[in-house]
């Protein structure tokens, strides 16, 4: 279980890190780069919308990738995701900006961003699948948070190569040569990533399955469509959440503030590095207390906490900032470190990989993809504090509140064997 959590974690963690490193660059240099012709804020707007293509292509990824996990076993998505996401996140770093071959550079940004988001939108499903399927009953909300933990890793992997960056090299250097670096170092990180998941042995459960869903989406969409509308519902908070720190403050506290694009990203670094070291932690408490609970614990702090995040925000000061932030992260966290045994659960086998992966990566759409748009929009007509961020912010955390609460447990229970007694 360890050496199968292990490889599982460090895969989605590159996959991450190539999804991630784009969220960071279009915050800060695809704009000006790619679309020179725009206003600041159009510029800025328009790269999140390319960030945002790969939200909408990770359905479209899990329901590829899913029919085959389903059909054909967990084991080989992870190689061919992981595949696709490397191979494209190298060739964002290669397309010429605007200046060089017009119109066709933010094109091909589009096209590769599709691509990324298609190979990421496998990913999960596999990793926690194959996570989630070979541990113990009694502990599969440890064993499959594992994976839950490689999107922090992927984050501070791509930001932190990028703050290295950042601090190494003029404004010039960087805006010229220096942000297409981390799509390069993909490259070696997705052939590292091909050998740890190189020795991975095929899921038991998808093993024992004797009759495989012959068209798993059309399953998923005849007998599951309320629930994966309900998890792409709750899912959602978590997603805005993320990519509001992550994304939008980044963009928000050197565009708008003037604070220094180094000391955005350790801020939010430091947050994300504290949430990823709780993960295991949260999901060892839903082994006990339940997935649902804290689920719902953890959507009821984000709604509690979105106005006082932005308005720490606003301070523009660091340890001001990271607090906004790490209190928001210590919501998500009580969400989704227990997704990875939560979702799984909720499918039955023989459509898992469909259906789980569907309605998390829908969740993205809804959450992820449009949250730094809607965040940059809101902000641009606000004061210093962007209040309607936090408006918007909260009331995704209560539609999500809402999901969650029509959604079952699903923690297996042990049911103690009495013997009888004689006579």
């Amino acid at each position: 279980m360890l050496r199968l959590a292990a490889a599982s974690l460090a895969g989605t963690a590159i996959e991450f890190y190539d999804f991630f490193v784009y969220g960071t660059a279009a915050a800060l240099v695809l704009g000006p780069l790619f679309f020179p012709t725009f206003s600041p804020v159009a510029a800025t707007l328009a790269a999140f919308g390319t960030f945002g293509v790969g939200f909408v292509a990770r359905p479209l990824g899990s329901i590829l990738f899913g029919h085959f996990g389903d059909r054909r076993g967990r084991r080989p998505v992870l190689v061919a995701s992981l595949l696709l996401t490397g191979a494209s996140t190298v060739a964002v770093g290669c397309v010429p900006s605007y200046g060089s071959i017009g119109v066709a550079a933010p094109v091909l940004l589009l096209v590769l961003r599709f691509l990324q988001g298609l190979g990421l939108g496998g990913e999960w499903g596999g990793a926690v699948l194959l996570t989630a399927e070979h541990a113990p009953a009694g502990r599969r909300g440890l064993w499959s948070s594992f994976p839950q933990i490689g999107p922090a890793v992927g984050f501070l992997l791509a930001n932190g190569v990028m703050l290295a960056l950042s601090a190494a090299l003029t404004d010039a250097q960087f805006a010229q040569w220096g942000w297409r670096v981390p799509f390069w170092v993909a490259g070696a990180l997705a052939l590292g990533g091909l050998w740890l998941r190189s020795s991975l042995v095929e899921s038991p459960r998808f093993l024992e399955i004797d009759d495989h869903a012959r068209v798993p989406l059309a399953e998923v969409a005849r007998e599951h469509w309320r629930l994966v509308l309900l998890t792409a519902g709750a899912l959602s908070v978590g997603y805005a959440i993320f990519y509001a720190v992550t994304t939008w403050s980044l963009a928000y506290g050197t565009e708008r503030l003037g604070v220094g694009r180094t000391e955005m990203l350790a801020c939010i670094m430091a947050a994300v590095v504290v949430k990823g070291s709780l993960t295991p932690l949260v999901a060892l408490l839903s082994d006990r207390y339940g997935r649902r609970p804290l689920c719902l614990l953890g959507c009821t702090a984000a709604a509690l906490w979105m106005f006082p995040m932005v308005a720490l925000l606003a301070t523009d000061a660091p340890l001001l900032m990271f607090l906004g932030f790490l209190g928001a992260l210590l919501a998500f966290v009580t969400m989704f470190a227990v997704l990875g045994a939560y979702l799984p659960e909720l499918y039955e086998p023989r459509v898992r990989c469909t259906g789980a992966a569907v309605g998390y990566n829908l969740g993205g759409v809804l959450g992820g993809a449009l949250t730094p748009i809607v965040a940059t929009a809101l902000a641009e007509h606000s004061g210093r504090v962007p209040w309607g961020v936090g408006a918007y912010l909260t009331g995704v955390a209560l539609f999500s509140l809402g999901c969650f609460a029509l959604l079952p447990e699903t923690r297996p229970v042990e049911v103690a064997v009495v013997e009888p007694v004689a006579g």
